[in-house]
């Protein structure tokens, strides 16, 4: 069956967990199919910060997040942090679009200076050398120098970066209702319609 379009999700150890796994979900919601791409770290953070208990192998992984929010057959794929022949090593085959969410300071670093040291940030330099759409979503505080210059590095070479700082002019009431402020506006930069935040001005 083929899918909406194609996005390269990566979760990284940052605070946050509750962003990707929220976006995840609205990706295969819209019919998009998803390559997924988890840290060590991040496996970390979503054990911390959710009740999701995330399995250890990687089939059982994707098995688990595809039975969680309703992937349908080969709509969700994962890949380990060292496998260079999946598509989303290179330029020829990867997607058109790639969010990092969270992003943390680390990985920012990594992108920014090309280092390519695991599959994450091998996935990123491939989006920005071929021009295709990278969003990063770092969620810190304060940010320090390095943090500041490494976004504006990346900005500079086309990517975009939304910063996990939810809006209060729609008066949320949830923690729910907060996440969906970030991931409203990362579909609205994918192109995916999306009704979980109305845009200012619209009722």
């Amino acid at each position: 069956m083929s899918r909406e379009r194609t996005v390269t999700l990566a979760m990284t150890g940052a605070s946050g967990a509750p962003y990707g796994l929220r976006l995840l979900q609205c990706l295969l919601a819209a019919d998009c199919r998803v390559y997924m791409l988890l840290s060590g770290a991040a496996e970390v953070v979503i054990r911390t910060e959710t009740n999701f208990e995330l399995p250890d192998t990687l089939d059982e992984q994707q098995a688990a997040l595809a039975e969680r929010y309703g992937a349908e057959d080969d709509q969700l794929q994962l890949f380990a942090k060292d496998d260079w022949f999946s598509p989303v090593a290179s330029g020829s085959s990867s997607p058109s679009a790639m969010v990092i969410c969270p992003c943390s300071g680390g990985t920012l670093s990594g992108i920014a200076h090309g280092a390519s040291n695991n599959l994450i940030e091998r996935a990123a330099d491939v989006a920005l050398k071929e021009r295709r759409q990278l969003i990063l979503v770092p969620r810190e505080a304060p940010y320090s120098a390095i943090h500041l210059e490494n976004m504006l590095k990346l900005t500079q070479m086309g990517a975009t970066v939304i910063p996990a700082s939810p809006g209060f002019y729609m008066q949320p009431t949830t923690i729910e209702e907060m996440v969906d402020f970030i991931v409203a506006r990362i579909l609205d930069q994918l192109g995916i319609e999306q009704d979980l935040m109305p845009r200012w001005g619209e009722d």
